[in-house]
């Protein structure tokens, strides 16, 4: 079983260059007194953070800075593209209607990234 995700919960792209907090859309729910996550916070910037430089050769601000500095790799500021929502999620845990986010769910960002949780933000609750 998984730890429950919510307000500030750390993630990590894995073409970020720094970590960034989740911000959960608000809801009903909470778990220990804070706000809790579905698989649809996934919304870049309002839900997903920048993650400091993106280094990803798909991107392509990333790829022209690299062209202009002739093939040598240039991370440029990052603006996650996340339009999938978390998977797997917990489907026999719902928060508002969609499956609750746990630690183990990943959103693809289509700059070619992962991102993972590697903190859930809480301690106490855990879910499938």
């Amino acid at each position: 079983m998984g730890m429950q995700v919510c307000m500030n919960a750390m993630m990590q792209c894995t073409m970020g260059m720094a970590p960034s907090s989740l911000i959960p859309t608000m809801k009903t729910v909470q778990t220990n007194n804070v706000l809790a996550a579905n698989i649809m916070d996934n919304i870049p910037i309002m839900n997903i953070p920048p993650f400091g430089m993106c280094q990803s050769p798909s991107n392509p601000v990333v790829a022209a800075a690299t062209a202009a500095a002739l093939g040598v790799l240039t991370p440029m500021p990052c603006v996650p593209a996340t339009p999938a929502p978390w998977v797997p999620g917990s489907p026999q845990v719902l928060v508002c209607g969609m499956p609750a986010l746990n630690d183990s769910s990943k959103l693809i960002c289509i700059w070619g990234g992962s991102i993972s949780i590697t903190n859930p933000g809480q301690t106490n609750h855990m879910i499938p």
